[in-house]
């Protein structure tokens, strides 16, 4: 009954995840219609730093700490996760002041790095401050909010933080296109002002999802200190080797954890610089827009579903290895690969593909010519997203953290290294391409390590991939001719025929790759039998 209920917990809380990516990513569209490209791009200089410094804050500790409980509470052990979680809150709440007073005192110093001529910009270093210093006041709550996240879920409880997901995500939102609204509608239309207090909505929306969180705590303070107080160690673990566990658990978790927001930050920083080199500064704001805010979220849905799928079923391959199980390792690793090529190949192709009435239909014409452009390269970064995260994952599962660290600072060096030089030759796709470059190399390390410490063989993988591509460039070529044909009545020239050719070139690519799937006993593979094709 308990591993039931776990296993519907662990669903709820993927189901939550899911569609707080989702919700992440709707907001994107309208938010974009208020303040354009870029204001999504002032977005992102407040939002990057924001990210950075709240992994920073929390160390990895609210994953560490589930990781930690869960291992003592199965010993029968509740006192000492419990004593854990009361520091952990101390802890956070420190180190949650010390990163919001850095990043609320640094923000005059991080705007020329994103903005280096304030001139050839349009939002001005008063904006980019403003927007910093708005969101940096997040942090005091958020890291908290993480620490009992992660108790909840170490405890088997994943109600509590997939329920305040979803609602923190909610009203984050509402306040975000509220305040735009009213300040570009009703006030007196300052794009910095509007997005400032957008990000501020960083902050409304912890403090809702605190209160569901204390809610949930309050209604199991007697059942926690109970436990607490009756099943505990006979010989109690001191605070030291307490934290000295769980850093061990934290750091690397925190570290991979921040491997697209670094490259977010390389990007950043080095854009407008870049650009305005090259003579092209008047659109080098919207483009770190769209890279950054647009064409990202768009890239992140396939990413999300493929990686809350297979996720899952990392735990199962870490007590495989534990066990010493090599026939489940071998399947389990298998099924990992497969539903992640599954999903985000034919993704990666669909999204090349239809990238200009894809932006059109969420975004605006008026920006197709960088915004279209920039999601055709993009796009197909799903793929690698989703297989660094998972593939690192699997690492840490297989206690090989050091190895997924060296995998992430390995392509990060080479972005650092290659993205303003590319940018400076090669224009705006500079930075896509450094990106390629550093979460290939990323992946490949991840790879290798996966194959050398659990003796796995690539052969089955790599033979699937190339039968799953195959499906995908057929899959691609009938949704360009049907697209192609559907211009002539539906050109691409407002909205809503960018919704007719995305929907129907959509839909038609996942039916030619369905039947494609399904014919050849893919599908079956990959998903189970519940898709096997009749005798």
């Amino acid at each position: 009954m308990a591993d039931s209920n776990l296993m519907r917990g662990t669903k709820v809380l993927t189901a939550a995840t899911l569609a707080s990516k989702i919700l992440g990513f709707i907001y994107v569209v309208p938010f974009s219609a208020l303040v354009g490209q870029t204001g999504l791009g002032l977005y992102s200089y407040g939002y990057t730093p924001y990210t950075i410094l709240l992994s920073l804050a929390t160390l990895g500790f609210p994953l560490a700490v589930s990781k930690f409980v869960s291992k003592y509470q199965s010993m029968g052990d509740y006192e000492t996760g419990y004593r854990l979680f009361k520091s952990g809150l101390l802890v956070m709440s420190i180190t949650g002041l010390l990163a919001f007073l850095l990043l609320f005192f640094m923000a005059p110093v991080i705007t020329p790095l994103v903005l280096p001529n304030e001139q050839a910009g349009v939002n001005s270093y008063e904006d980019i401050t403003f927007t910093i210093r708005m969101v940096s006041v997040a942090l005091l709550i958020v890291p908290i909010m993480g620490m009992i996240r992660g108790y909840f879920q170490g405890s088997g409880q994943m109600m509590p933080t997939a329920v305040s997901q979803v609602i923190e995500q909610i009203v984050r939102i509402c306040f975000i296109l509220s305040a735009a609204f009213l300040i570009m509608n009703v006030g007196n239309g300052e794009i910095g002002l509007a997005v400032g207090f957008a990000t501020f909505g960083a902050f409304i929306g912890g403090l809702a999802g605190l209160a569901v969180l204390l809610m949930y705590l309050f209604k199991s303070r007697t059942t926690i200190i109970g436990l607490a107080q009756s099943k505990h160690s006979k010989k109690p673990l001191p605070l030291k080797a307490m934290y000295k566990e769980l850093i061990w658990y934290a750091v690397p978790l925190s570290i991979v954890g921040l491997a697209i927001p670094l490259f977010q930050l390389i990007d950043t920083m080095t854009i407008n610089g870049a650009l305005a080199r090259i003579g092209m500064g008047e659109v080098s704001e919207n483009f770190v827009g769209v890279l950054t805010q647009s064409a990202h979220k768009i890239v992140l849905i396939p990413m999300a579903l493929a990686t809350a799928l297979s996720i899952t079923l990392v735990p199962t391959i870490t007590r495989a290895y534990t066990e010493g199980d090599q026939v489940k390792l071998q399947r389990l690793i298998t099924q990992t690969f497969q539903l992640i090529l599954f999903i985000t190949l034919p993704a990666a192709v669909g999204l090349a593909v239809l990238s200009d009435p894809i932006f059109v239909a969420l975004f605006s014409i008026e920006d197709l010519a960088i915004g279209g452009e920039t999601l055709q390269y993009y796009g197909p970064i799903t793929l690698l997203f989703s297989l660094f995260s998972v593939t690192a994952a699997i690492l840490q599962g297989i206690n090989r953290q050091v190895l997924a660290i060296t995998a992430l600072l390995s392509g990060l060096i080479l972005k650092l290294a290659l993205n303003h030089l590319l940018l400076v030759s090669m224009g705006p796709n500079g930075a896509i391409l450094a990106t390629y470059i550093g979460f290939i190399v990323a992946i490949g390390v991840t790879v290798w390590g996966i194959g050398k410490y659990t003796s796995f063989s690539y052969q089955k993988i790599v033979q699937r991939a190339c039968i799953l591509l195959g499906f995908s460039l057929i899959m691609a070529a009938v949704v360009w001719f049907i697209t192609m044909g559907l211009r002539l009545s539906f050109p691409l020239e407002n909205r809503f025929n960018s919704f007719v050719l995305s929907g129907v070139g959509a839909l038609s690519g996942a039916i030619v790759y369905a039947y494609l799937t399904y014919r050849s006993g893919l599908a079956e593979v990959v998903l189970g039998e519940r898709f096997r094709k009749p005798d």
